[in-house]
């Protein structure tokens, strides 16, 4: 039976580096027999979170009454997690931001996950990328369970497609099909 593989694409723009990467991913991912989502996380509306604590006396519901709800049950309900984002400014953009810190509202059952990760940057070097990898092991850090299993960093991508050319279009591929 086929894992639930839930990819997060925080790319702002559609067809951007990183959003293409996801696409591949979740080729392979299909190919290989299982049941595969992407979510542009920019298409939501999903309001930061307040730290106002709410959830913890309201059983996980969030104050904010927007996208996230739906969106938290996908991710407790995934085997798989798939975070993709651009560099931006050494780290992971806003929009995917925000959607890992309002987790916290039902955290603890965020647990048993397989993470991928996916990052494109317009540096030559993926050295430019390891705060954005360690923003999401952080994140996989705070989840029971969770087990890294692949990195693509694809570096010196700026323009919007020109990952199409590179290797590692093959790569998230081959990610996909090996889930």
């Amino acid at each position: 039976m086929g894992k639930k593989v839930l990819i997060l694409s925080g790319s702002p723009r559609q067809g951007g580096n990183s959003d293409i990467l996801c696409d591949e991913f979740m080729r392979g991912a299909k190919e290989a027999g299982h049941e595969v989502e992407k979510i542009r996380v920019v298409g939501k509306n999903i309001a930061p979170c307040s730290a106002c604590y709410y959830c913890r006396s309201h059983a996980g519901e969030c104050i904010h009454k927007d996208d996230m709800a739906a969106l938290l049950q996908k991710i407790i309900e995934a085997d798989v997690l798939v975070l993709a984002s651009p560099v931006y400014f050494y780290s992971i953009c806003a929009q995917l931001k925000a959607v890992i810190d309002r987790t916290v509202a039902r955290w603890t059952e965020v647990e048993n996950k397989e993470f991928y990760y996916i990052a494109t940057l317009a540096e030559a070097t993926s050295a430019a990328a390891e705060r954005t990898i360690d923003c999401f092991r952080g994140y996989a850090d705070c989840v029971n369970g969770a087990v890294e299993k692949g990195v693509i960093i694809g570096s010196g991508v700026y323009e919007r497609g020109v990952i199409k050319n590179t290797p590692y279009m093959q790569k998230a591929y081959a990610m996909g099909k090996n889930v």
